[in-house]
């Protein structure tokens, strides 16, 4: 009898639950980054497979979207940059970092709902599918600021030294993106309403930032607005990183970065926190 105990193999993996109060677990994420790897490379060979233009949507989104809200903008409403720079400049270089934002956040918060089949068969952690989408959206990152550089170049634009805090205050931006992302991605899988929800919402904070304006140039009824929106100093420093506009104020630049933390860390808790549903839920 001792005999045949001894020959059962023992497990391999032990599942376990994981503590409420911790966001995620390192270790684990560790020992699967060569599925992480996959699933990043997956999502961005989907992205623009069966399209007619194919990888060329990725520099004519940005493109369009400044060039709808420089017409709106600039030719309709009548504003001006400030210093003279062209409006056209002006609005990219807020696009750039509000698309990070939000492209992370929409293809995070459908990261789920679109591999339910997986979640309900197979074990892994549930954090690489919102995860995964970080690459592809890099990728369209990359090609904005590639054009932004041209863009700067060719109007003879130069801020100075502190073109070095553009990527810190696009960290930023992503950091805020993946945490909304997180947040609506564990919602979504008990409450669909989400995924409709959350697209008007960032259309609405697309118009509601200032992306296409400074938030100085609002009128004064709404300026309370642009204290409360999280985005506002980071969109401020952007601009004022790349293109040398006025600098955003230390308050709402550090109400913006710790607001950022604090979504991104309120996202991995909530997710972590309803993971163990997933698979019977979805």
């Amino acid at each position: 009898m001792t005999d045949i105990v001894a020959d059962v193999p023992k497990p391999r993996l032990v599942v376990r639950p994981r503590r409420a109060w911790l966001p995620t677990n390192g270790r684990e994420l560790w020992q699967f980054r060569g599925l992480l790897a996959r699933f990043a490379a997956r999502d961005l060979t989907l992205r623009y497979r069966q399209t007619f233009l194919g990888m060329i949507w990725v520099v004519l989104q940005p493109l369009l979207g400044a060039a709808v809200l420089s017409f709106v903008f600039g030719n309709v409403a009548g504003l001006k940059a400030p210093g003279g720079i062209p409006y056209f400049v002006f609005t990219f270089a807020g696009m750039t970092a509000f698309n990070l934002y939000s492209t992370l956040a929409t293809r995070a918060s459908t990261s789920l709902i679109s591999n339910a089949p997986m979640i309900q068969k197979v074990f892994f952690p549930r954090l690489l599918l919102p995860f995964s989408t970080l690459l592809s959206t890099l990728v369209d990152l990359g090609v904005s600021v590639a054009v932004l550089v041209i863009l700067l170049v060719a109007n003879g634009i130069w801020a100075g030294a502190q073109i070095l805090l553009f990527p810190v205050f696009l960290t930023m931006m992503a950091a805020g993106g993946m945490g909304l992302g997180l947040i609506a991605a564990a919602l979504s899988v008990r409450y669909r309403d989400v995924q409709y929800v959350l697209p008007v919402a960032l259309q609405f904070l697309l118009f509601a930032s200032p992306i296409a304006y400074s938030a100085g140039t609002a009128p004064a009824s709404t300026q309370w607005f642009f204290a409360v929106n999280p985005l506002t100093g980071l969109l401020e420093g952007v601009r004022w990183s790349v293109l040398g506009t006025a600098a955003p104020s230390a308050g709402a630049l550090t109400y913006s970065v710790l607001a950022s933390v604090a979504v991104l860390f309120a996202g991995l808790v909530i997710f972590s926190n309803l993971e163990r549903q997933f698979a019977d839920v979805i």
